[in-house]
């Protein structure tokens, strides 16, 4: 049960701060390179929540 509300919470997480990077590609005076440094941030966060909920045993 901890595993599932681990799961869930996390993919609502991941779903808004991709859902977030991704709306700022829709503009059409901000470039690929300007929102570059946003997705570099995301991936590092996510990477960050999925190795602290499942990685570590502490």
């Amino acid at each position: 049960m901890n595993k599932l509300v681990t799961l869930v919470g996390l993919s609502f997480a991941i779903f808004f701060l991709v859902g977030l990077a991704t709306t700022l590609t829709k503009s059409m005076m901000i470039g690929f390179f300007d929102v570059l440094p946003v997705y570099i941030l995301m991936i590092l966060a996510i990477s960050m929540m999925l190795y602290e909920a499942f990685f570590d045993n502490k």
